[in-house]
């Protein structure tokens, strides 16, 4: 689990942290206030029925008075009817506040996670963030929605049943309110183990959730080496953990529950025990005793269903918290407070000053160790160099996905730091190594690189990456679904729907990651030529490990170890000797003898 999401933290054990929620109710205020009356005026209703009773027992029976008996059944059908639209009220309101707030609060969770660096999902699974954003706003909803109205509600019946109460026997509402104390403490001693173990329950299904995920979308790699035995294992061990923690919540609930009922229903009775001689005795009459009963019922009906309540509302409180935690993570790259402008029009120029870079999962790593690049406008330049040398980092740096620990990264002079991230971006288009495929149509995957660009501009990028020739005989041409992550097509075929989109961009810079590494000879013949058509005029770094594809390159930067060892053309390092020219002569080589064995196994 994230480390940074996972660290103990110093708060309240109670619900106070439902508080910090107001802020999203606050904007409704005017549904709020509509079912606040809708409450009072539900529970007024209730409460008077208990005066209704009193009359109606002391002067209708006791009294023999009939019309009193048909009057009371009028009034008591109106209550009732004004009842039902107080309930009425109350629960769509309540209930549409629920869902509004609920909705607004995952738009805030997702609109604050896109803006986090990568460098929080190195160390934060996927899966435990969408688990915070459907489940535990889920849980609010329901709390909001729902149980914040009845224990409110409940809440309202407690002090006006204990109002009545007091008016009608200062002495037997004396007995009651001795047996407070008893009710109250299980509530807070269970309450804080329901709040602990729902706040476990939820992590465990956050492990369950990223699980989950990871392995589904591994499902062919799964399947490949035979590993279902071994997932399904895991995916039991996660469920039976998340089952176990929900276990003891409900038993310490249901216990919590058990508790409440017994102590309040045994008042109850005693209550009616001293009562009853009260009324034999005289000192009261048997219309005072049944409202009496009336509002201890009530009152212990009310403090019940608070009881229950409390339950959702401890676990509403964990699932804030980790909704929070997440909220108040602080992006580590953010536009500053006055960000510098990038120039008018953009040169393209990116300068690496005696950078040093750690990624945060590897802190010990150094990553670019003193690096010092310069890339004038409109150069090509191509980065080389083994696994690991920290090629991908120089695009990881320039994306601003990452500062720099020391030195400077410059674009167009200006220090990426002092800009505006999203200006920042906004001047390069990225060819990926492992291209992102989204779940839509081939119109929608390309135009993201540009979202106002019109149907004719998309067509033309997706021609530029010779990708109309596999597109166009779709069923539904551009319009067909290319599956989740791509999966409908082949790797040659995402990359060059990730080469149109970076077509569409027309950026000043253009990142080159591996970009024809997935692609068969035919198709890298006719994407090279798109490439180097786009790449007229305009800056481009090239990230490559076949060297094949950099032969054109301005200038070649062989990095190792996170520094530049050495610069030059193809000519001038093949001939120097060195880590170009072994890594040259390994390649080349070794693409001569394959050459030659398809030859000789033609013959």
């Amino acid at each position: 689990m994230d480390a940074s999401l996972k660290e103990d933290r110093a708060k309240a054990n109670d619900m106070r942290l439902l508080t910090a929620l107001l802020g999203y109710v606050r904007p409704y205020w005017l549904p709020a206030a509509g079912a606040a009356v809708a409450l009072v005026v539900a529970a007024g209703t209730v409460l008077a029925l208990g005066q209704g009773l009193r009359s109606l027992v002391d002067k209708g029976f006791s009294g023999g008075d009939a019309g009193l008996l048909d009057t009371a059944l009028l009034v008591m059908l109106a209550v009732i009817l004004l009842l039902a639209a107080a309930t009425y009220s109350r629960f769509y309101l309540v209930s549409w506040i629920g869902e509004r707030v609920v909705a607004d609060l995952r738009r805030a969770v997702f609109d604050h996670v896109v803006r986090l660096s990568p460098g929080f999902f190195e160390v934060t699974r996927t899966g435990e963030v969408l688990s915070r954003l459907t489940t535990d706003t889920t849980l609010l909803q329901m709390v909001i929605g729902s149980s914040a109205s009845v224990a409110i509600r409940n809440f309202l019946l407690f002090v006006g049943a204990s109002a009545m109460l007091a008016v009608t026997s200062p002495k037997l509402t004396g007995l009651v309110f001795l047996f407070v104390p008893l009710v109250v403490a299980p509530i807070v001693i269970f309450g804080r183990r329901v709040r602990r173990f729902s706040r476990e329950t939820q992590d465990r299904v956050a492990d369950l959730s990223a699980y989950g995920d990871e392995a589904l979308h591994g499902i062919r790699t799964m399947q490949a080496y035979t590993h279902e035995t071994q997932d399904r294992g895991r995916f039991a061990g996660l469920t039976e953990e998340a089952f176990d923690i929900s276990v003891r919540r409900i038993a310490s609930r249901a216990m919590l529950t058990a508790v409440v009922i017994t102590l309040v229903f045994g008042a109850v009775g005693t209550i009616l025990w001293i009562g009853g001689h009260d009324v034999i005795a005289g000192r009261i009459s048997a219309g005072d005793l049944s409202a009496f009963v009336f509002y201890a019922v009530i009152v212990a009906g009310s403090v019940g269903a608070i009881s229950e309540v409390v339950g959702d509302l401890q676990r509403a409180a964990g699932a804030a918290e980790r909704l929070l935690d997440l909220l108040n993570t602080v992006p580590e790259i953010a536009a500053p407070a006055n960000p510098v402008a990038l120039p008018e029009p953009a040169r393209g120029e990116v300068r690496f000053e005696n950078v040093r870079f750690n990624y945060p999962s590897r802190p010990d790593i150094p990553a670019l160790n003193g690096l010092d690049l310069t890339v004038s406008p409109g150069e090509t330049v191509a980065i080389v160099g083994p696994s690991g040398a920290g090629k991908t980092t120089i695009v990881q740096l320039l994306l601003r996905f990452y500062d720099p620990t020391e030195g400077t990264v410059r674009l167009d002079g200006v220090d990426l730091r002092d800009a505006d991230p999203t200006a920042v971006r906004a001047r390069f288009a990225l060819v990926a190594q492992d291209p992102v495929i989204f779940g839509a149509d081939a119109w929608d995957n390309i135009r993201y690189g540009r979202p106002d660009a019109s149907d004719e501009e998309v067509r033309a990028a997706a021609e530029a990456a010779a990708a109309t020739e596999f597109l166009d005989r779709l069923p539904e041409g551009f319009e067909s679904h290319l599956g989740e992550r791509g999966v409908k097509l082949s790797g040659g075929q995402r990359q060059r729907i990730a080469i149109a989109r970076a077509i569409l961009r027309d950026p000043a810079v253009l990142l080159l990651d591996e970009a024809t590494s997935a692609l068969d000879a035919e198709s890298e013949r006719l994407v090279q030529i798109a490439l180097e058509r786009l790449m007229e005029g305009r800056t481009t770094i090239v990230i490559a490990h076949r060297l094949a594809t950099i032969l054109k390159a301005d200038r070649i930067a062989v990095m190792d170890q996170g520094e530049i060892v050495d610069e030059g053309t193809h000519e001038q390092l093949a001939t120097a000797g060195g880590l170009y020219a072994r890594l040259a002569k390994l390649q080349f080589d070794q693409g001569h003898s394959l050459a030659t064995g398809e030859d000789e196994a033609a013959e």
